[in-house]
């Protein structure tokens, strides 16, 4: 069984599909600043491209948090580019992407992104994606750890 989630920022919705079939879909609200792509830490923005559920957490604040891969290799090539962040920082990136772990989180780009609970009517998160309450609930135990996650313009 191959799950995976795709983001439509501009439409603010979330699609659970499996096995080529959408499955669930659910309203989302997104960070302060929606429009583009995450840049660096404290934008407002959600970021865009491919990632996957690198950890999943039950003692959220913010009900159920399912953590992204951000920043992923070409998040971190650019931040290396533009000077963002360093040789090392990039390194440990990729490292941990090649491995499908969770990226350094502690970086000028930005971390702890992801899709969690609190509310969708509006967008006001940091970063993340927010679902309603019992949105969230019905998702968490539908997504493993390492599902791919496709977040689009």
């Amino acid at each position: 069984m191959n799950r995976e989630i795709r983001i439509y920022k501009e439409d603010r919705r979330l699609e659970l599909w499996q096995d080529g079939q959408r499955i669930k879909q659910y309203r989302v609200g997104l960070g302060f600043s929606p429009k583009g792509a995450k840049i660096r830490e404290g934008d407002g923005r959600v970021p865009e491209g491919d990632y996957y559920i690198c950890t999943k957490n039950e003692q959220s604040k913010f009900t159920l948090f399912l953590g992204l891969s951000y920043p992923n290799d070409k998040d971190a090539e650019r931040g290396l580019r533009e000077g963002i962040i360093d040789q090392e920082e990039y390194r440990r990136i990729i490292q941990a992407i090649q491995k499908g772990l969770r990226p350094d989180w502690e970086t000028d780009l930005g971390g702890k992104i992801g899709i969690h609970g609190k509310g969708s009517a509006y967008d006001w998160t940091a970063g993340c994606v927010s679902l309603d309450d019992e949105d969230i609930r019905e998702l968490w135990p539908l997504v493993e750890k390492n599902t791919p996650v496709h977040i689009y313009p």
